[in-house]
This record gives C-alpha cells, sequence and structure tokens, in this order.
C-alpha cells in the first residue's frame, strides 16, 4: 500500500462530523499477539490478503501520517521529541484510520474480521477500545527470546534500520514488551487466548491461526443479515 494512498485514507476520517468515532455496533476482531520478532507483522500481511479478513498494521498507519494534518502534526510532536505518545492519541489515529477506510470502501466491517497487528500495546489501550471491538480471540504467538533476536537483527538489516540492528535497542524493545504488553493476556477471558508455537515454519504457523480464523467467519457468515 502506498504512502500517498494511506495519508489520504487517514485524511478521510478528519471531517467534522466524524470525531473519529466508529458505528455503534462492535468490530468483529482478532488480536495478533507476540513479542517483537514472533513473526506478527508477516502472519497480518498474508492474512490480509485471503477474503473476509482486513489487516491493520499500526505501525504503518502512523508512518503514513501527513504532517499537514492536525492528528499528524499531533503525532510527531511527541515522536519528535522521543516521547511516548499518548495512549487516547494513539487510539483516536487508529480510529479514524479504520473509518476513513470503511468510507472508502476498503474495509467492510459487516463482512471482515480485523486483524489486528500492533494494537493494543498495554492494557490502558484494550480498556479505550473496549467500546469499539468484539475481540474474539487473541493469538499468542510464542517464540524462544534468541529466535527472536535473531529475527530483529535480520529484519532490520534487510529494511536497513541500522539502529534497530543494535543489540541495546532489541533489548529495550523486548523489556518494553515484557512490562507493558504482554500484561494484556491477563486482561482478556482465558477462553479467548490461542496460544501458538511461533517457531515452527511461517506455513506451518499460518495454517494453526487458520484454523482459528475459520471457524470464526463461518460464524459471522451465518449471523450475517440475508
Amino acid at each position: 500500500m502506498s504512502t500517498a494512498t494511506e495519508t489520504d485514507q487517514v485524511q478521510t476520517n478528519t471531517c467534522p462530523n466524524c470525531q473519529g468515532v466508529l458505528q455503534s455496533t462492535k468490530l468483529k476482531a482478532v488480536l495478533l499477539f507476540g513479542a517483537p520478532g514472533s513473526g506478527k507483522g508477516t502472519q497480518g500481511k498474508i492474512l490480509g490478503t485471503i477474503p473476509g479478513f482486513y489487516h491493520s498494521s499500526t505501525g504503518d498507519i502512523f508512518r503514513s501520517l501527513d504532517l499537514q494534518s492536525e492528528i499528524g502534526r499531533l503525532f510527531w510532536e511527541y515522536a519528535g521529541k522521543g516521547q511516548l505518545v499518548p495512549d487516547d492519541v494513539v487510539i483516536r489515529v487508529w480510529k479514524q484510520f479504520i473509518k476513513g477506510m470503511e468510507y472508502t470502501n476498503q474495509f467492510h466491517p459487516e463482512a471482515q474480521i480485523l486483524i489486528l497487528d500492533g494494537l493494543p500495546r498495554n492494557v490502558n489501550q484494550a480498556r479505550l477500545l473496549d467500546d469499539t471491538l468484539d475481540v474474539m480471540k487473541v493469538i499468542h504467538l510464542r517464540a524462544d527470546m534468541k529466535k527472536m533476536v535473531e529475527r530483529l537483527r535480520r529484519r532490520a538489516l534487510k529494511e536497513n534500520r541500522f539502529d534497530d540492528a543494535n543489540d541495546s535497542v532489541i533489548e529495550k524493545r523486548l523489556k518494553i514488551y515484557e512490562n507493558e504488553t504482554k500484561p494484556i493476556l491477563e486482561y482478556f477471558p482465558a477462553e479467548k487466548i490461542v496460544p501458538i508455537d511461533a517457531m515452527q515454519s511461517q506455513i506451518r504457523v499460518l495454517t494453526l491461526i487458520l484454523n482459528v480464523l475459520a471457524p470464526l467467519k463461518d460464524d459471522m457468515d451465518k449471523q450475517a443479515p440475508k
């Protein structure tokens, strides 16, 4: 997806009547959850190509923000100072983007399940999304710490993000995950958490994820208005 297109999509939902508020019906969603390097981004992109599913990568959304827009200036005001962007701003940006996708007929909430990658990042964000999302399952991709570090190094070099290949940076990201993100697993009911061994090949991990998603999509289709 091109940067220009994503930028336009974010701006689409900045109309006065939208105010970043989604429709009253909650969006059916599945969370791809795991530490950096667990492969959730890779799996999310694949799932997004399957009819009936819409992949939302928070990182891609934020990188596409128009610096001339109000929300873009607000976001980069924090990021430019190296500060964490407040949770309410993060959720507002995401809601505006998703609503923009709906307005432009790229996301069809009545027929598609959202595959969320990178959101929520902490328990507070999960709470802020309670009025918006119907979280059907949380797919927890588990991987050996050493393996995840190797993956992060390779990804950083492949994407020319050399700073991210630094061991101290990787260690910091994994520590943030352990302290801030992983507690989300305690926020959702245990029956919604689906642990998957991410140390397997990509195709085997994908197969296990599809085994979870297929029944959810079947149930959604059965309940859809005729």
